[in-house]
């Protein structure tokens, strides 16, 4: 079976691994596409500005950009679980299925803001569990609440993932006011040093906050979908529903820490499914967070159902759709 495949944890598998990302990116490399015309790149946030300013003009300078986060977003993920391991079983699977998800629409692989901001995420996300039955007044939720806000400095919409911090409380802890309090301060903290900054250096704070609001609340252009790429998403959008009901039916016989990750995990992918819905300057590029907890959602089911006949079927549609996408791109 194909999913077995990458399943374990030794060279072999992330050998593969590597592969199969430098191949499902290869024709980004080779006919870079033009970055689209979303607010958050006429209008850039802070950190995205300095980010374009390095990468210069050049579409293929911002895909290596990107190529270079996605590799430091895959280890990271699979750093969470092993850090935490709330899935039971050390594996790939979770940056395998990223990959995936990083390549079944090749619109987004362009230099993008949301792919820096989901690093700050996941690290936030670990930040949070790391409070998990610690003792007193847990500074972690203020680290995780800094780590999120200081992504939205590249995409402002990652601000609205603040609320996981407090999710991430009402689970693990019993209501400690400090711990809430601190919160609040670490996600200002990062848009008081920059409004500092902007004061000090003499820049206009204005414009800065109307940036900040276009950002948020400005519409962004829809995304055409190719019939290729609509029935890769509806396969994927299966398979993690699939993930969801098998997660629902089986959530209560985990241990507590691996229950209270997964709740997290769902707060996340339920906040960004309302963020495409509901805000206008959200759009496709918010497949790079829905990515996030789907990849532990599916990762999760591949390793721990038993009939794994359909499941096997449906991994293996959504790969060949992803690979036949990725070579069409290329002409």
């Amino acid at each position: 079976m194909i999913s077995r495949l990458f399943r374990g944890t030794g060279p072999g598998v992330l050998f593969l691994i590597i592969v199969m990302l430098i191949l499902l990116w290869l024709s980004a490399f080779i006919n870079p596409r033009i970055q689209p015309s979303s607010v958050y790149e006429i209008r850039s946030m802070p950190l995205y500005n300095i980010a374009g300013l390095i990468t210069g003009s050049s579409p293929r300078a911002g895909v290596i950009f990107s190529f270079i986060i996605l590799a430091v977003l895959l280890f990271l993920l699979v750093n969470f679980n092993t850090s935490v391991f709330f899935i039971g079983e050390r594996t790939f699977l979770p940056a395998v299925f990223f990959t995936l998800f990083s390549a079944v629409m090749p619109s987004l692989q362009v230099m993008n803001p949301v792919l820096p901001s989901a690093v700050f995420l996941t690290l936030a996300l670990k930040r949070i569990m790391e409070a998990y039955r610690k003792p007193g007044t847990a500074f972690n939720f203020f680290d995780a609440a800094l780590l999120i806000s200081t992504g939205s400095l590249f995409y402002a919409n990652m601000i609205w993932f603040g609320l996981l911090v407090f999710i991430g409380i009402a689970l693990l802890r019993t209501g400690n006011i400090i711990e809430i309090f601190t919160s609040v301060i670490g996600l200002l903290t990062p848009y008081i040093f920059l409004y500092g900054i902007y004061y000090v250096l003499g820049m206009n704070i204005v414009e800065l906050s109307d940036d900040i609001r276009e950002n948020l609340f400005t519409g962004s252009p829809g995304t055409i979908l190719s019939r290729l790429e609509i029935v890769a998403l509806v396969i994927s959008g299966l398979m993690i529903l699939s993930g969801i009901v098998y997660l629902a039916q089986h959530i209560n016989s985990m241990k507590i820490k691996s229950r209270k990750t997964f709740y997290l995990l769902l707060w996340g992918l339920f906040i960004s499914v309302v963020l495409y819905i509901a805000l206008p300057s959200a759009s496709a590029e918010l497949l790079w967070v829905i990515a996030i907890p789907a990849c532990y959602i599916l990762a999760n089911h591949y390793i721990n159902i038993r009939k794994r006949i359909i499941p096997e079927i449906f991994f293996a549609g959504f790969m060949l759709m992803v690979i036949i996408i990725q070579v069409f791109s290329l002409f």
